[in-house]
């Protein structure tokens, strides 16, 4: 059984990656819908939230975890990996990281993100790490996730144009070639970032995660072929928002499919 959590909608992204990747896994998804969002809290808020996330994701004998959140890849991976060692645990950065070296042409990459992500520097270091001769231009977004969640994911949504307009300003001037979606809520809009900046690759970093899960998972010997696998939802607060927007999403009803927990207790 594979775990995928997240601050809320965001993590859907991956989610849909995995289910077309790994068709035959049990999935526990838990968007944690009422302390969203986790971008613009502080670094010990978001390993407190992230700790408790892993716990729940634990009692539910996960085999592996994809952290599908940039915001908690970047500050809390190391410290989820230290308390669960037995247990793989994937996050977004480093595969986002690979995916946009490998498609950078002019070697200009922008990287959107939220406050929080962009002021760790993780995905910096780690373009840099590949090659010192990147142009790396990042950009915080606090618009987006509250975007999302409230349901302004529509291509036609001019708000929601005019929100990547103004944040990706600085990558759209720098003439980047590559975007990396730093946070698994953007490739929800990414029809709208992609009128902002149309020659531009848009790296999903969830989509990325999701291969390299994928790749873990044969390699270990943890892939179930015996049948499809089924999903169960989790959230932090009232189920319909989140089963209004994710039934869009992933183009399948979910209605009576997602149960409310209390994530304090965990």
């Amino acid at each position: 059984m594979i775990g995928i959590f997240d601050s809320g909608l965001g993590g859907l992204s991956a989610l849909k990656e995995v289910r077309r990747l790994l068709p035959f896994e049990d999935i526990v998804y838990f968007g944690d819908t009422g302390r969203v969002p986790y971008g613009t809290r502080s670094r010990e808020t978001i390993i407190k939230y992230s700790l408790q996330d892993m716990h729940f994701l634990a009692s539910h004998n996960i085999d592996a975890v994809l952290v599908a959140c940039g915001t908690v890849s970047s500050n809390a991976l190391v410290i989820l990996r230290e308390k669960y060692p037995s247990i793989p645990i994937i996050g977004v950065i480093d595969a986002g990281v690979r995916a946009a070296a490998k498609a950078t042409r002019n070697k200009i990459i922008g990287i959107a993100g939220t406050p929080s992500t962009i002021g760790s520097g993780a995905f910096d270091t780690g373009l840099r790490a590949i090659s010192p001769d990147f142009k790396i231009i990042s950009s915080a977004c606090p618009l987006f996730v509250p975007l999302v969640e409230n349901g302004f994911v529509s291509k036609d949504e001019e708000i929601t144009r005019l929100a990547a307009e103004i944040h990706l300003q600085p990558i759209i001037e720098a003439g980047a070639d590559t975007l990396i979606l730093g946070c698994t809520h953007y490739p929800i809009i990414a029809p709208s970032i992609a009128k902002v900046i149309p020659n531009a690759s848009l790296i999903n970093v969830g989509a990325a995660a999701a291969e390299e899960l994928r790749d873990i998972i044969t390699a270990r010997g943890m892939h179930d072929t015996e049948r499809e696998g089924a999903v169960k939802y989790y959230v932090s607060d009232e189920p319909q928002g989140f089963e209004r927007i994710a039934s869009i999403f992933l183009g399948e009803e979910i209605t009576d499919k997602v149960t409310r927990i209390d994530i304090e207790k965990y």
